[in-house]
């Protein structure tokens, strides 16, 4: 025997307690969402069921099979909203009911000014001189050297003494300076700081 896509033999008709329960409500919404989708989506109804009831417990309250129902219903709605954000960059559920009606109405989604337009990475982006690169090699790649920065630092410490340089390596290794050694290192670090204000 089949309902929706679940057989009888599938294990889901040996749960017992709530767990059946659960399942009785949920195997009635499953057919709403993507075949694909359909066994995590039970699955997530489930939980969703789990976390209402013990939140209703605690409140000394029952879960109804009505309130159930219920939560199945919101369930595959968001289903949808987050399958249509993923896909189309757009979300409605931030939307007015008045302004999702007007939308589903004059088919306005192709305008809808709060979607998020997707590029592939492989699109092909014109330079102005003629030269197309895919978008992908244009993105900043985190682990990059940043080379500018690094020619920076080595041409700041080359400016200044030698000596400072390795005595400024040494207080920031954590390692005492002798008293003339501190005596050198403030006079230079005065001076540093003067040639860069």
């Amino acid at each position: 025997m089949e309902h929706n896509g679940y057989h009888s033999d599938n294990g889901y008709g040996k749960l017992d307690g709530d767990w059946l329960t659960y399942y009785k409500v949920g195997k009635g919404f499953v057919h709403k969402v993507k075949p694909e989708d359909r066994e995590d989506f039970l699955h997530d109804l489930f939980l969703a069921f789990a976390r209402v009831k013990a939140s209703y417990q605690v409140k000394g309250k029952d879960l109804t099979t009505g309130g159930l129902v219920r939560i199945a219903q919101y369930e595959v709605a968001d289903y949808w909203r987050r399958y249509f954000r993923r896909i189309y960059g757009r979300d409605c559920s931030r939307c007015s009911k008045a302004q999702r009606d007007k939308c589903k109405k004059d088919r306005l989604y192709a305008q809808c000014p709060k979607a998020i337009q997707l590029e592939s990475l492989n699109k092909l982006v014109e330079d102005g001189e003629g030269d197309k690169t895919e978008l992908y090699q244009l993105l900043a790649d985190d682990n990059a050297i940043d080379l500018t920065s690094r020619l920076d630092a080595k041409l700041t410490l080359d400016s200044y003494p030698q000596r400072f340089v390795k005595l400024a390596y040494k207080k920031y290794a954590g390692y005492p300076l002798t008293t003339s050694e501190q005596n050198y290192y403030y006079r230079e670090q005065k001076k540093a700081q003067k040639s860069l204000v």
